[in-house]
């Protein structure tokens, strides 16, 4: 749902993504300016707390 609401993945994408990081335990969701993966993060964690959920999500440079 993450993937799809705040990084506009259809389900397979999101799925493909979702999967690696299952795997791996990290994944790209996407590619960004810096101010807009900084706005992403934020809303990803803010939803994610108040769905009690653990999920991290990092910005990181590329």
């Amino acid at each position: 749902m993450v993937l799809q609401e705040y990084f506009r993945h259809d389900l397979d994408t999101a799925t493909q993504i979702m999967l690696k990081i299952h795997h791996d335990g990290r994944g790209v969701c996407g590619v960004f300016t810096k101010d807009v993966a900084a706005t992403k993060v934020e809303l990803v964690l803010a939803a994610a707390r108040r769905a009690g959920h653990p999920l991290q999500c990092i910005m990181e440079a590329a």
